[in-house]
């Protein structure tokens, strides 16, 4: 007989070993990347900074030798200037901003709409040159503005636009459009066909499948596409300044040039008048911050 070979109970199992100075190389880790963050942040945040501490300091400390990061006699006499004054005879800041706001507003509404419905034709059927038009897309985006100053003016004289402001809407239209119907693309092709089939099973029309349910789905990305489409209008000075004559329809951003001369420039003004004009674009930042993060993010992972 063979003896029975003992059988010797494996050890328990004890707590999983901790490496020495792991959580303290993760802190360290976790702290740079905060103070690379806030350095970051630091440099953006700063020229805006800047700009709003010299709106409010009056033109002696403006021009001083010796420059203050906080105003120690803060006034709001440059405010007043630009908002009560008339920047041309006739014409205030506020009709400038008005005439902003129409382009702007005009803009992201139209191309909304239009891009809505050209990234669900795009994602939903299948057409002759469907990918010769999404390459185009593509290209279009790639032409520097400058060189379509010219063919764009042309344009424009033939349809008789030229000197309105629906020429800056019809232009502005044309440079966010192609970037916004490729970022819808990816939303609409998202949405699952069983949801619009479900809906039609129970008795919905295109036109309430599209409301109820394609709608809602891509509002996300609608949000985050009108960003780009309110940034383009509000901005823009190249097409404004050349398809423009009349001085009572310029935007904000001709408006600016105003007080730059040749000899001196009024910088508190300057400095005044640009936290105005960038006081929209923090509030509309600020009302679709969420969905646009969300359809940032969702953009970039769907399609």
């Amino acid at each position: 007989m063979t003896p029975q070979a003992t059988a010797h109970p494996a050890p328990a199992a004890g707590p999983p070993r901790r490496t020495p100075g792991r959580p303290a190389g993760r802190r360290a880790r976790r702290w740079a990347l905060n103070g690379a963050g806030l350095l970051v942040a630091f440099f953006a945040a700063f020229p805006v900074y800047w700009m709003i501490a010299t709106s409010l300091k009056p033109s002696r400390e403006i021009f001083s030798s010796t420059p203050r990061p906080v105003p120690t006699e803060p006034t709001l006499e440059h405010y007043r200037e630009i908002l009560t004054g008339n920047l041309i005879p006739g014409v205030t800041f506020g009709d400038f901003f008005l005439n902003s706001v129409l382009v702007a507003g005009s803009t992201v509404l139209l191309s909304g709409l239009v891009a809505l419905l050209a990234a669900t034709a795009v994602a939903r059927f299948r057409f002759t040159l469907r990918t010769s038009f999404l390459i185009m897309l593509l290209i279009v985006q790639m032409i520097p503005l400058e060189a379509l100053v010219i063919p764009l003016f042309l344009m424009i004289q033939r349809l008789g636009l030229y000197n309105t402001l629906p020429s800056l809407v019809l232009t502005y239209l044309g440079f966010s459009l192609p970037f916004a119907v490729w970022m819808l693309r990816g939303f609409v092709a998202a949405v699952p066909k069983e949801l619009e089939e479900a809906a039609a099973i129970d008795g919905a029309n295109r036109a309430q499948i599209f409301r109820r349910i394609l709608f809602p789905l891509v509002a996300p990305g609608l949000v985050a596409t009108s960003i780009f489409s309110f940034i383009t209008a509000w901005n823009e000075l190249i097409f404004a300044l050349t398809f423009i004559n009349d001085q009572d329809s310029y935007t904000l951003p001709v408006a600016m040039t105003f007080f730059f001369g040749r000899d001196d420039t009024a910088w508190g003004p300057v400095m005044a008048a640009s936290t105005l004009f960038t006081l929209p674009v923090i509030v509309f930042f600020l009302l679709v911050q969420r969905r646009m993060v969300s359809g940032l993010v969702a953009g970039a992972v769907k399609g």
